[in-house]
């Protein structure tokens, strides 16, 4: 190509470029400007001429030129860098903040190509994607960690990624005493270099507060990166003493590993990292090897898929009583496995990895056997939970609702609790199927009220029958100056709308006197014995002294 033809094609180029941009630079692999375009004197005070042959430390913000070189790196590595925000020098003391996006192109003597403009939405992410993102830092949630960077692990090209997790011990107290400009810059400072140094510049996840993740190359320089977000950490901090960065570095061997089992073992290395809690985190806690995890995360799945198929769990069964009479109305089932296995963290890890729905559908089987194995005329009636994770499978509820609809004997013999142990995302589909359950006669309670800030919302958003107020809240207003004030309001709240209460851990007659002075309907605790698989074993009649309206023994229904 002549020069007069690559003259025209530069120009052609900047036409184009300056239908997005407001400003134009080429620059070399040693950062030495090459070409310059655009009105650069109002922002930097040299001409776009005059910038030709400065470097870009000249030009770019000192606190930022790290962050642009780790930018270079990913357009050197992936060919582009889009939607970022740098800032460069100018009249403000502080820099002058200007988004912009770039190429690098081996077959234009490898040169890097930037355009840039003003008055632009940053924070809109490296590479755009419908994951839910974090805030200002624009890096993904921690539920879209596996999901999407799980294929960044595996196939061609990736096979020497690795997995590093980040943690920032005492962040949220420095984040604590900032303004909410400096906490916004905080955020978005360091997810631009945790992207930057990702794969593909957007490999990167705040799994919670202070606890990151990302995937990089095999040749990302780990303690670079540490000093390069202390320090920004640092600088922003108003008493200037920042964070002592902990990090930990997994391998990855993917070979004849499924994408399922992969992202099983991602869930499973997260949850690893959040159960490290703030100061206990280090190498050593963490295994060395992600490998390792998804063949223990492959197994903990194998086998839940066996407890489930092969029905290898019992249920176990506790009284839910009348505050009034002492009778009990119905008793909810609770899963039991092998000895020293805890249900709590089987069915959170199911919870966590999508099975769920299965597990549910298993446990309402063995409900209806246990009914089935009662008296025709029997009054006993059982409750079982199901998990916000299952109410939004369509798995589940179809097939539930097959169930009940093969099972008709079943009505008004078996109740449905719904628990906050997963969040419910979609509540008018959760009232929906809620409202089918209940045309079809069958009662739906809600579980675990008052436990989080969204149990009002399901409140309002969902019609159910019962109302179970959580444990510890019974507890910790036996205690409060004004907990029976709360705990009566709650109860009163749930009255005006037409659902009854149960209020859990009763566990003496001190708090059976207090949730029944609180205008609590029922009671369910240890008071009246632990969870046994035989029903037989709760001789209420040892406590008919305990109710003003005592008809101890019989069994009521709503």
């Amino acid at each position: 190509m002549s020069a007069l033809d690559l003259k025209s094609e530069r120009d052609r180029f900047v036409a184009l470029a300056f239908c997005w941009a407001d400003f134009l630079l080429e620059v070399e692999l040693d950062e030495t400007v090459i070409f310059a375009g655009g009105p650069w004197e109002g922002l930097v005070g040299q001409t776009a001429a005059q910038l030709q042959g400065k470097k870009l430390k000249d030009l770019v913000f000192e606190d930022d030129m790290d962050l642009m070189r780790s930018l270079l790196g990913v357009a050197r590595r992936h060919g582009r860098i889009e939607d970022v925000e740098i800032r460069f020098q100018g009249q403000r003391s502080s820099g002058f903040a200007i988004g912009f996006a770039g190429y690098f192109l081996e077959d234009l003597n490898n040169h890097y190509f930037l355009a840039m403009r003003l008055n632009r939405n940053s924070g809109a992410g490296l590479v755009s994607g419908g994951h839910l993102r974090e805030g200002e830092s624009n890096l993904f949630d921690a539920d879209s960690f596996a999901d999407v960077l799980g294929g960044k692990l595996k196939g061609p090209g990736n096979e020497d990624n690795q997995l590093t997790f980040i943690n920032m011990p005492g962040l949220e107290d420095i984040k604590g005493r900032m303004s909410e400009e400096d906490q916004a810059h905080l955020s978005k400072a360091l997810g631009l270099y945790l992207r930057a140094n990702s794969v593909d510049g957007d490999s990167a996840s705040q799994i919670e507060d202070g606890k990151f993740g990302l995937i990089h190359a095999q040749d990302l320089d780990v303690d670079v990166l540490e000093g390069q977000l202390s320090e920004v950490v640092r600088d922003l901090d108003p008493e200037k003493v920042g964070v002592k960065i902990e990090t930990a570095t997994l391998d990855v061997d993917s070979d004849n590993v499924s994408q399922e089992d992969l992202a099983n073992g991602l869930v499973y290395a997260i949850n690893q990292f959040k159960d490290q809690g703030d100061g206990g985190f280090n190498i050593k806690n963490l295994s060395s090897n992600l490998s390792g995890m998804v063949k223990d995360a492959a197994n903990k799945v194998s086998s839940f898929k066996s407890i489930v198929a092969n029905k290898k769990f019992s249920l176990v069964y506790h009284p839910i009583i009348n505050v009034l009479d002492g009778e009990v109305h119905h008793y909810e089932a609770l899963t039991r496995f092998q000895p020293g296995v805890s249900p709590f963290e089987i069915i959170t890890m199911a919870e966590e990895m999508g099975l769920i729905p299965e597990f549910d559908l298993a446990v309402v089987k063995k409900g209806l056997e246990f009914i089935n194995t009662l008296p025709r005329n029997s009054k006993t009636s059982i409750a079982v939970n199901i998990s916000g994770q299952s109410v939004a499978s369509d798995l589940y509820v179809n097939t539930l609702h097959k169930l009940l609809q093969n099972n008709q004997w079943a009505k008004g013999k078996m109740l449905f609790e719904i628990t906050e142990s997963a969040k419910m995302e979609d509540l008018d589909r959760a009232n929906n199927f809620i409202q089918q359950l209940r045309k079809n006669g069958y009662h739906v309670c809600l579980d675990d009220f008052g436990a989080g800030a969204a149990s009002f919302g399901y409140l309002m958003r969902l019609e159910v029958d019962v109302v179970k107020l959580d444990g510890p809240v019974v507890k910790d207003a036996q205690l409060a100056v004004r907990g029976k004030a709360l705990l009566e309001s709650m109860a009163t709240l749930c009255k005006n709308l037409g659902i009854e209460t149960i209020g859990e851990m009763v566990d003496d007659k001190q708090g059976l006197d207090f949730v029944r002075k609180c205008g609590i309907n029922y009671a369910q605790g240890y008071l009246f014995g632990e969870p046994n698989a035989d029903l037989a074993a709760f001789n209420m009649g040892k406590y008919a002294h305990m109710f003003p309206k005592s008809s101890v023994g019989a069994t009521s229904n709503w």
